[in-house]
């Protein structure tokens, strides 16, 4: 057994498939003295009981690229390393029994070739045909992904190992971690059970004690281990090229195993692994150990396999697993540098798909550590996408059960989960629930979606369909298009950034010019060295040293550790997060200023409160701090109000806005009216692979004055040629389609991108999409996109599509500036 050193450049915490991926990319980005150390042995967690299926479509583009490059690893490591693998590239079939299923398929079968999968849809006859073992009296269809496999979990980590060693990796195995040494905010050392090791890095792979090593560190790892059981049978005549199988409205899956089947499945009432009682920790002896066989919570699963496989019915079963495996509350694993401290680092938490993720996210992980920034938009995964609330045990558990229940539900678009809610609320939530309002959660806040009327019931009816919200959405929009709205934003993000040198940390991490005047409101983005965007707020000066961030509110944590970890070292800066102590209502349209002017003291013409400024106003009583900004093309103000006002105004505003036909809105409406806009919505249509001229958004630029910020080389050397791809806005007016994102776009019969948000425009009455035209390798101008003739597949059909670079909803009237 390898001797721990005393001092390394990284340690990874965890030799599971994660663990060893991570240090095999690692030692092939060149870096040296890395080590690795397992508390066990190599795979004793969970890798070694893992089912083991490889299938490559997610829902995003980035993430879907991640698990093809697993593919491509799994393809050449044995060659590489010596040691088998156990992969086979015998493709992956999707079964649908009923047609809304089908639909789902259908849409998954153009999200799959939107980013770049062969995905072919099948009738009953033709799956039957490459899985001659099932009975499809029941299928509707199918579809089949020939690139999708299977593989042996433990070989690949073993191969991944051995890949490791031969790149200069230390392993040391049979060596507990106990804690995490810091010093000054930053992970600097390990103590293990056999001494301590100093290092720069730290990476957290420990997969299901993923959790208790952050806790060692302070560091929140939201996850919950939960049973998960499959049989493994005898021989019944499986042919070995046999693909997997994913039958999702029986809630099972196969593989093929010398000549029997692998099946198990993703019950609607999982039970989590909880050893030590509620709350207790996992037993860091657990290991190649199993727990004891739960059969009759399997047999409602056993019972639609047989319905399924008449054939297992006689055939004998050699094994029952029943491995514990981690989950987590949105059902994504979880990646990158945590919030809490830096050089430390988590990919943890692979809901059943860790070895389907295995070689990309490793990848991903050591190219992370590697280069301080993520290589690529991985919002999805991205630790940060969590919050103060996944520190409470108890909601991770209870949302994690209800997210593994899903994990073959029907993938309905708009969905929301429903447990652990209500949480955070705005003081207004009775109120406006009373007034029929539909919520929606985002990161713990419940936020109106939209309002149901009098006499309607006031809840979502989901299908791929229009849903029944639909025309009560439009109503809203119309409104605030033709009237006024009100929008609770509460759950906004809201920061400070205090100091003598508030203004020169932000002019370097801003991309836009925020060394403005007191009361002045600038939109700006933050980039990444690559000139990719990874904020997306508006930034309003209080003071010469106080600046008023606002961004949205599921980027509240990613946004606040960005902007404090890029404070130039040295400046007197210092962020505060203020979201609580703040409510936030939206007053807009043609008729906002009238309402407004009718409750608040002072001037709130034009000339006295133009567009893209801020004052403090008083309105019944509160000091509200006035943002003159739009994210819906009307006139209108964004109203910062202590949290213990919130409600004097809000009726305040109601009682004025009667007879002016105010509404309560929510943010489908939202959605629609930003849509015909053409304003981009951060983490779809701009993200950290979309520079700000990408995004046609170079107004937003302070490249013209001689000023330096971060990203600015980048977007220096994009703006010296063709750019390779540019946003665009779609419209399809066939009132059949319902456009949600991922639809794949055509240019002159070509391939050339993948809408980014789709959805409805009311004032327009067409469908509307945003999407990147692309052309890596010749690149592309603003008069090539506008002059193509375009088509949007949607759902495995092609449609006509019309193209446009500007705002598709711009009224000849003032009344948009004024």
């Amino acid at each position: 057994m390898a001797k721990l050193p005393s001092q390394a450049r990284a340690v990874i915490i965890g030799g599971g498939i994660i663990g060893c991926s991570t240090a095999y990319h690692l030692a092939g980005l060149g870096w040296k003295d890395i080590v690795l150390i397992e508390r066990n042995t190599l795979t004793s967690g969970s890798t070694w009981h893992a089912a083991g299926l490889v299938g490559q479509l997610r829902t995003s583009a980035n993430i879907t690229q991640l698990l093809k490059y697993s593919v491509e690893l799994y393809d050449k490591l044995e060659q590489e390393t010596g040691l088998a693998t156990g992969w086979k590239m015998n493709g992956g079939l999707r079964l649908a029994c009923n047609a809304e299923r089908m639909t789902e398929i259908r849409r998954q079968a153009t999200t799959a070739h939107s980013f770049g999968l062969e995905m072919e849809l099948l009738s009953p006859q033709e799956a039957l045909k490459l899985w001659p073992l099932m009975d499809v009296s029941d299928l509707v269809g199918a579809a089949f992904l020939p690139t999708d496999g299977q593989a042996n979990p433990a070989d690949i980590a073993q191969s991944l190992a051995k890949g490791a060693r031969n790149r200069g990796v230390t392993i040391v195995e049979e060596t507990r971690v106990i804690g995490i040494k810091t010093e000054k905010g930053r992970a600097t050392g390990v103590v293990t059970d056999k001494g301590e090791i100093a290092c720069e890095v730290v990476v957290n792979c420990a997969g299901q004690w993923a959790r208790q090593v952050g806790a060692l560190a302070g560091v929140s790892v939201p996850l919950q281990a939960v049973q998960h059981q499959y049989i493994v049978t005898e021989a019944l005549g499986a042919p070995k090229n046999l693909p997997t199988l994913r039958d999702p409205d029986r809630l099972i899956y196969f593989k093929e195993e010398v000549g029997g089947l692998v099946m198990g499945g993703y019950e609607h009432n999982p039970v989590p692994w909880l050893p030590q009682g509620d709350m207790g920790d996992l037993p860091e002896n657990f290991a190649f150990q199993l727990l004891e066989n739960d059969l009759e919570h399997f047999e409602p699963l056993l019972e639609q396999a047989l319905a399924r496989v008449p054939a297992l019915a006689s055939t004998g079963i050699k094994q029952i697993i029943n491995g514990p495996e981690s989950f987590t509350p949105d059902g994504n694993f979880i990646l990158g540098e945590a919030p809490e401290l830096e050089n430390f680092f988590v990919g943890a938490g692979f809901n059943a798909f860790g070895i389907a993720s295995g070689g990309g996210a490793g990848r991903a992980l050591a190219e992370w550590v590697a280069g301080g920034e993520p290589p690529m938009d991985l919002w999805a995964v991205d630790i940060r996408r969590f919050g103060a609330l996944h520190r409470d045990r108890r909601w991770v558990l209870t949302r994690t059960l209800e997210a593994y229940a899903h994990h073959y539900s029907m993938a309905w678009p708009y969905e929301e989960l429903t447990t652990g809610r209500p949480l955070r609320v705005s003081p207004l939530y009775e109120r406006l629930k009373a007034q029929g309002a539909v919520f929606g959660s985002k990161l713990g806040w419940e936020r109106p979606n939209w309002f149901a009327p009098q006499g309607v019931e006031p809840w979502d009816v989901y299908t791929y369909e229009r849903q029944n919200w639909f025309d009560h959405v439009g109503a809203e929009h119309k409104a605030c298009r033709e009237k006024v709205a009100l929008f609770d934003q509460t759950s906004f993000a809201k920061f400070l950034l205090l100091g003598q040198d508030a203004e020169a940390a932000l002019s370097w991490i801003c991309s836009n010019d925020v060394a403005k005047q007191p009361g002045s409101l600038v939109y700006t983005q933050m980039l990444n060295a690559r000139g990719g965007i990874e904020c997306d707020l508006t930034v309003t000066r209080r003071a010469d040293d106080a600046y008023y961030i606002v961004t949205g509110t599921g980027f509240a944590t990613h946004d606040f550790h960005w902007i404090r970890s890029h404070i130039p070292e040295g400046l007197d800066a210092r962020l505060v997060d203020v979201s609580g102590a703040f409510g936030a209502l939206a007053l807009m349209g043609p008729r906002a200023r009238e309402v407004l002017q009718a409750v608040a003291q002072g001037d709130l013409s034009n000339q006295a409160f133009p567009f893209g400024t801020a004052q403090e106003i008083m309105v019944s009583g509160a000091p509200v701090f006035a943002l003159r900004v739009t994210y819906v093309g009307e006139l209108g103000w964004e109203l910062h109000i202590p949290m213990d006002s919130l409600g004097t105004v809000y009726e305040a505003l109601m009682q004025a806005g009667k007879s002016h036909g105010i509404v309560n809105a929510g943010y489908r409406a939202i959605e629609s009216l930003r849509l015909e806009k053409f304003y981009r919505a951060w983490s779809s249509d701009i993200s950290p692979d979309h520079s700000p001229l990408e995004a046609g958004m170079a107004w937003a630029v302070k490249l013209k004055k001689n000023t330096p910020f971060l990203g600015r080389e980048a977007l220096v050397a994009q703006a010296a040629k063709k750019l390779p791809k540019l946003l665009a806005c779609f419209t399809v007016d066939d009132q059949s389609v319902v456009l949600l994102g991922r639809e794949t776009i055509f240019r002159n019969g070509k391939q050339v991108g993948w809408l980014s948000s789709g959805g409805y425009g009311y004032t327009l009455g067409t469908n509307i999409g945003i999407g990147y035209v692309r052309d890596r390798e010749n690149g592309v101008t603003p008069e090539e996109v506008a002059s193509g003739s375009y088509e949007l597949e949607i759902a495995c059909k092609r449609y006509p599509a019309k193209v446009s670079l500007q705002p598709l909803y711009d009224p000849k009237m003032e009344r948009v500036k004024a």
